[in-house]
């Protein structure tokens, strides 16, 4: 039985060119990764993040071009720093990386020794990489011994496209279990590290497992565990210390929400012919057509993780959109969309028949009752002062 990853369908000659003329003809399309993913299956129900990344749009330099770059982003010290700290972990063969995965996650088995398999996964282009990391899993798993995988190309269908994804490592047990090592540069400090950074690292571990277990399912033997290693520097040093992760909720969220993505055809299909995404070939006022002709999700969330993200809330701003007070917010408004509804609402305007409309109208009310200012209230009746003794 093959190890390969499964192909997806291939996708018609037609449907390429159209995402190449989408992100410009001479412009190479921009690779998927799994924080990309994490970030799209955080926000599933916006199309133009969809076909952006689906069509490998370059949306660093499209939101430049728009007039609002994005400012966020790994400085180059921090960068070098995490290279470095990496290359460390991985040293004599990964030796300290095994031990690490032994300790933490298997310490009843065999300890690896210094002849554990380190095999090349060096291959032409991304999917000869997924072809080549299939079989050195298949080989691993076979051989029963400890294996480590040095970022391994893992194969993940996305929307109807094919999406190929670079984890930090791979290790394989003698039980043929799979292990996802996540190496980050942020410290660990008394065995604790920020919650926010390590449940980010957890969504993005989320998505190498969901690879992995394509690959997994057609090996008999084969398991992907569901706890993956987070290796970080310990305390204020370069020093490595590690920590499990349970990822299974991040997983299964991550899942479910890549499922709810609209297909890129169905996308590309509605919009008109000759879009283009192009900064090179397109004018900020042709962007700003052809980027509005594709709905967006925007939620204040997506500043952390979008480089669109500034355009979208502008946007939103100027056509008085209540998801730009953030997706609770929305939720609460049910059908009043606008921020102007909203107010009309609160001042007794609006539709009385909504109830979401009296609801608000009744809030309103209630604060405005609570805000009244004392001077305007009737005085409270107070005893009589006693006479003076004196």
């Amino acid at each position: 039985m093959s190890s390969y990853p499964p192909s997806s369908p291939a996708q018609p000659t037609s449907l390429r060119q159209r995402l190449a003329g989408l992100r410009g003809p001479a412009v190479p399309p921009r690779p998927l990764d799994a924080r990309a993913l994490a970030a799209l299956a955080a926000n599933p129900g916006c199309g133009r993040r969809a076909l952006l990344d689906g069509a490998g749009v370059d949306k660093t330099a499209l939101a430049t071009a728009l007039g609002s770059p994005a400012a966020f982003g790994q400085s180059q010290f921090a960068i070098v720093r995490g290279n470095s700290f990496e290359a460390k972990v991985k040293g004599d063969g990964g030796a300290e990386l095994l031990r690490l995965v032994h300790a933490h996650l298997a310490p009843a088995a065999e300890p690896p020794g210094a002849g554990a398999r380190v095999p090349d996964l060096t291959a032409a282009g991304p999917e000869g990489r997924a072809a080549r990391t299939a079989l050195a899993l298949r080989e691993a798993t076979s051989a029963k011994d400890w294996t480590l995988l040095d970022h391994p190309m893992l194969a993940l269908e996305v929307a109807g496209s094919p999406a190929y994804l670079e984890p930090d490592a791979v290790v394989v047990h003698p039980d043929g279990r799979w292990t996802v090592v996540e190496i980050k540069s942020f410290p660990m400090i008394d065995d604790a590290a920020d919650a926010a950074k390590v449940g980010a690292a957890a969504r993005q571990a989320a998505v190498y497992v969901l690879a992995l277990e394509r690959t997994a399912g057609k090996l008999p033997g084969a398991e992907v565990g569901h706890t993956v290693l987070l290796v970080c520097p310990k305390d204020f040093s370069n020093l490595p210390t590690a920590a499990p992760v349970d990822i299974r909720r991040e997983r299964s969220v991550t899942r479910r929400q890549l499922d709810r993505l609209t297909r890129v055809e169905e996308l590309a299909a509605a919009l008109p012919e000759g879009l283009s995404f192009d900064p090179a070939t397109r004018t900020a006022e042709e962007l700003v057509e052809a980027v509005s002709a594709v709905d967006a999700a925007y939620a204040p969330e997506c500043l952390a993780a979008c480089e669109l993200a500034f355009h979208c809330r502008d946007r939103a701003r100027s056509a008085d959109q209540v998801t730009a007070l953030g997706r609770s917010v929305r939720g609460e408004l049910g059908a009043l969309t606008t921020v102007e509804a909203a107010l009309a609402a609160a001042a007794g305007t609006g539709c009385a028949e909504d109830p979401t409309a009296a609801a608000l109208h009744r809030a309103a009310r209630l604060r405005a009752e609570a805000l009244e200012p004392a001077a305007v209230r009737p005085p409270h009746p107070s005893p009589e002062t006693p006479a003076c003794p004196c």
